[in-house]
């Protein structure tokens, strides 16, 4: 019928292609996702190629109501799951018997006791120990390491559900966990608070708040490399363009933009460290003109963690609140054990 989109055959792709070129029509091609052999086949049957980003990009980064409805209740859903998932690891973990493998098992289980839990977003990555220290760590049988008690844990991952796209980040404590360790995590938590803090003018770019997260860290002599963030899908994929946080976003944010905020440490042979929540852009409510973000995730971080001697007055109140809120939405849908582990892990400091 007229009108409805039609899916053909991969096997056919580059008859069509060729079919294009015969005709010279001028084709716009994204270099930065389409495969070569696309533009390579396009020019040699005769196509004048145009290299642009895709103009798609734009306009799906921007949720409109009722995808960002959508993101706030995949994150109260996924909310649920980590303060179960939590809550175990806590009770396991210090007896060092868990393993990076079983860790992803349970956590999986948590999520899929809800039912519009449709997959996980990405292959979650579990580093116990030195393994967390690997950035982009895919754990497998061969590499399957048992997580020691007084080990950090670095966990990151993510679920989609009907409703939306979860990608969190949280580095676990299992008993103890040194001075250095400590100092390290703060900066981390600081950066990534600055960031959730953060108001800009229209036309402001991932580029240039980079630094915001990073600053902490750097005044210690020490950095990580990877971006700050990423833009996620609605019920899409996790990692999603134009948009960011890193020296390569220059694009510039629009309300509606869901970004994954994660900055890290990581220490090669002995820990990795990365707190992450996803949030989006929204008009700054007092100020004109100007942007703001809201935190999406609802999961506590591990307040044993931080060296309270290196936290402002500030960056603790944004804590507590994202704390209070934390318990107040998550709270009422969780029960027992796991409630009052919740109500502890998300008390003031």
């Amino acid at each position: 019928m007229d009108g409805i989109a039609k899916v053909a055959k991969s096997t056919g792709m580059a008859k069509a292609l060729e079919k294009l070129g015969s005709g010279q029509k001028a084709v716009l091609v994204d270099p930065q996702s389409a495969p070569a052999a696309v533009a390579n086949t396009l020019r040699q049957a005769g196509a004048r190629v145009i290299e642009k980003r895709d103009p798609v990009l734009g306009p799906k980064s921007i949720k409109n109501e009722a995808e960002l409805a959508g993101m706030r209740e995949a994150h109260k859903l996924d909310g649920v799951a980590l303060a179960k998932f939590l809550h175990w690891f806590d009770g396991e973990a210090p007896k060092g018997q868990l393993t990076e493998i079983g860790i992803v098992t349970a956590l999986e289980a948590f999520r899929r006791e809800e039912e519009t839990c449709v997959d996980a977003s990405f292959d979650t990555i579990s580093g116990a120990g030195p393994n967390g220290a690997i950035v982009h760590y895919r754990v497998t049988k061969k590499t399957d390491r048992t997580l020691n008690a007084g080990e950090i844990m670095l966990v990151d991952s993510g679920a989609q559900y009907l409703s939306g796209t979860t990608d969190i980040t949280r580095t676990l404590f299992t008993g103890s966990a040194t001075a250095e360790q400590k100092d390290r995590f703060t900066r981390v938590l600081k950066g990534m608070i600055a960031i959730s803090l953060a108001r800009f003018p229209r036309g402001t770019t991932g580029a240039q708040i980079d630094i915001l997260a990073r600053q902490y860290l750097w005044q210690d002599g020490v950095t990580y490399n990877h971006g700050t963030g990423h833009g996620v899908g609605a019920f899409l994929g996790v990692h999603e363009g134009p948009v960011g946080i890193s020296s390569r976003y220059t694009t510039p944010f629009e309300p509606g933009n869901v970004i994954s905020n994660e900055p890290g440490y990581y220490k090669t042979g002995e820990y990795g460290i990365r707190i992450e929540n996803l949030i989006v852009v929204k008009e700054a409510e007092a100020f004109s003109g100007f942007l703001e973000f809201e935190t999406l995730t609802l999961a506590p971080i591990d307040t044993r963690l931080i060296d309270m001697d290196l936290l402002t007055e500030t960056e603790r109140n944004w804590l507590n609140s994202f704390h209070a809120r934390v318990w107040s939405e998550i709270g009422p849908l969780v029960a027992g054990e796991t409630k009052d582990w919740l109500k502890k892990a998300t008390a003031a400091i």
